[in-house]
């Protein structure tokens, strides 16, 4: 995907997420089934994967390479880098401490317009670098190891789908 079809994606997907939250009744949006994350939860999840991403996208690009590098490879394609996700699950891979959402019960207003503002911005933020440059940055992630920014941006998009599933699911 070139980098107008990922901002469109993740402003997509993430909205997508934020129409099923809402329409989730307030008294079931905090309820857990089978020791699964409520909708809420997931929520928070969403919002705490999504802030590092976007802080990492302002960071001045030179700080970028000097503290994480540059990759020694091509970017993944979406659909490769989504195999090898699920392969990591299915070896058990959870989420780390840093994102386990915390349990709240409070409404999820507020948080559903920080998402949103959240990814808005992280367009913007796409919007500075140039398609060599997605691919030629790279971040680390807790389950997949080093990602160029292409590569976080497709798991972006496609963790926030993840997350609805399971809302769907429960």
């Amino acid at each position: 995907m070139l980098k107008e079809e990922i901002k469109n994606e993740l402003l997509l997907q993430h909205n997508n997420f934020v129409e099923v939250i809402k329409s989730i009744p307030a008294d079931k949006v905090h309820q857990s089934k089978d020791g699964k994350w409520s909708p809420a939860q997931q929520l928070d999840h969403i919002y705490k994967s999504v802030s590092p991403v976007r802080l990492a996208f302002s960071f001045p690009k030179f700080l970028l390479k000097m503290i994480y590098g540059t990759a020694n490879r091509q970017s993944r394609t979406y659909d490769t880098l989504l195999q090898r996700y699920h392969e990591k699950l299915q070896a058990g891979g959870k989420s780390t401490a840093p994102f386990i959402p915390s349990v709240k019960n409070t409404s999820v207003d507020l948080p559903l317009s920080k998402l949103k503002l959240l990814i808005v911005s992280l367009c913007s933020k796409v919007d500075t670098y140039s398609e060599i440059q997605l691919d030629t940055f790279i971040l680390p992630h807790p389950l997949l190891g080093k990602l160029t920014l292409r590569e976080m941006l497709y798991f972006t998009i496609y963790h926030v789908q993840h997350h609805q599933k399971q809302i769907e699911n429960s």
